[in-house]
């Protein structure tokens, strides 16, 4: 054990005096901070997203339109125009 005690001592010597070892210390004293930088079109494609989540998802007033004319009894239906969206 003795032997083996010597060569822990000596490695532990000159790894102490190596130059690692201060590299290492001066590395880990310095708190860098990641980054993130997004391109111009992940701004706008951010910025739109952000819009589109403001837009409700029902028309409160075109709703309430159609319900006023389905009561007043003026509400139309064009079946031409039913029949052309369903074919495009």
């Amino acid at each position: 054990m003795k032997i083996f005690n010597s060569h822990i001592q000596k490695a532990y010597k000159i790894y102490s005096k190596n130059d690692y070892n201060k590299s290492i210390s001066k590395v880990s004293k310095t708190n860098k901070k990641d980054e993130i930088q997004l391109s111009s079109k992940a701004l706008e494609f951010q910025y739109a997203l952000k819009a589109f989540k403001e837009v409700p998802e029902i028309r409160e007033e075109k709703v309430k339109e159609i319900q006023d004319r389905i009561k007043n009894g003026t509400y139309e239906v064009d079946v031409r125009k039913i029949v052309d969206n369903i074919f495009s």
